[in-house]
């Protein structure tokens, strides 16, 4: 996949029509003013930065782009499917002008996304790919996520990555992501380590990823794991909880994905090896400009940001955009997070973390 440009840097020329973009059926919503009320779904609060950032993020933004007169009607589904389920069909009855929704299960959300674009409301997948007759998608590139992770993993190992033997803490099999980060991560790290155990985590869940660690630990032996890829922070923080209480006195390296502030913290401790950073402010930020552009008929502004095309199951040549994404280590976080307006650095280097964060110069 190709990455996307800034929309500051994208041309403005407009490439076709956009209503009933995506081959998906159902027209749009009619063009409105700024009385607009934008629908957001999103899956989990589990993953810190859905409800720290992505949400009060697409709030501000919609209010700045509609003069303060938009609205966006929120609700986390908590890991349960069927509660997104449930809030996805209380949108459509609301009659909301669009909805961006993050799905739990990808799948399963299709025929949510097929009455919307019937009730003539349209759809933005938001962070994970849905499948139905959604209008566009706004994520980074996932396997290039894996790819950052992988070549992690590899430069962690150096010479010993042909002998060493890792465990793969892949993410929930129902988020169309986690094939893609796996895709990515394998591609670098196929052929050159040796993957002893590899599970699918439901639901992202931290107690599942632990309760897996153990297992790994178990049959592969605390010593002969040199490092763990896991696919998200959260997984990450129960890995390294698992290897502590089996007795591990060094950390192998461990991967991760969200640069959560605790993940952060234990990058910059050493326990964690790495964070995917993926700018929260750019993703949302762009999934509020598609969402108000849509509903109020802006096609050139909305062309601009759906230049790059992405396929589902169910869809072809879905208009997209794909923010880049960072590995973030010891070494950039003033660059990354802190540069971003994420954290600052009394955030990050609370008592616990005074010491590790002056040794790395951040202060």
């Amino acid at each position: 996949m190709v990455l996307a440009a800034s929309a500051s840097a994208l041309s403005l020329t407009a490439c076709g029509v956009v209503d009933g973009i995506g081959g998906s059926g159902g027209s749009a919503a009619p063009a409105k003013g700024d009385d607009i009320t934008v629908g957001l779904l999103l899956p989990d609060k589990d993953t810190a930065r859905f409800e720290a950032f992505d949400y009060p993020i697409i709030k501000k933004e919609v209010a700045s782009l509609t003069h303060g007169k938009g609205k966006v009607d929120y609700a986390n589904a908590e890991a349960s499917q069927d509660k997104q389920s449930r809030q996805f069909q209380e949108m459509v009855s609301k009659k909301v002008d669009i909805i961006l929704v993050d799905a739990l299960d990808a799948k399963a959300i299709a025929p949510d996304v097929r009455k919307a674009k019937d009730a003539g409301i349209p759809v933005i997948a938001y962070d994970r790919l849905a499948q139905g007759p959604i209008d566009a998608y706004v994520s980074h590139d996932n396997e290039l996520v894996g790819e950052v992770q992988g070549r992690a993993i590899l430069e962690a190992l150096g010479s010993k990555a042909a002998t060493s033997r890792i465990v793969m803490m892949n993410g929930d099999p129902a988020d169309p992501n986690t094939a893609r980060f796996k895709e990515g991560a394998l591609s670098e790290l196929k052929d050159k380590v040796r993957i002893a155990e590899e599970y699918d985590t439901d639901k992202w869940s931290p107690a599942v990823a632990e309760a897996h660690m153990k297992k790994a630990i178990q049959a592969v032996g605390l010593d002969n794991i040199a490092a763990v890829y896991s696919a998200n922070d959260g997984m990450a923080g129960a890995v390294i909880d698992a290897l502590k209480q089996a007795g591990a006195t060094t950390i192998p390296p461990v991967t991760g994905q969200d640069a959560n502030l605790d993940a952060v913290q234990r990058v910059v401790s050493g326990e964690q090896y790495m964070t995917v950073y993926k700018s929260f402010l750019d993703e949302a930020t762009d999934a509020a400009k598609m969402a108000v552009y849509k509903v109020q008929g802006r096609d050139i502004q909305y062309d601009a940001l759906t230049q790059d095309k992405v396929d589902s199951p169910t869809e072809k040549d879905i208009p997209a955009t794909l923010v880049p994404v960072v590995s973030l280590t010891k070494d950039n976080i003033k660059e990354t997070v802190i540069a971003d307006g994420v954290y600052t650095v009394d955030d990050i280097c609370t008592a616990k973390y005074k010491a590790a964060c002056a040794a790395i110069g951040l202060k």
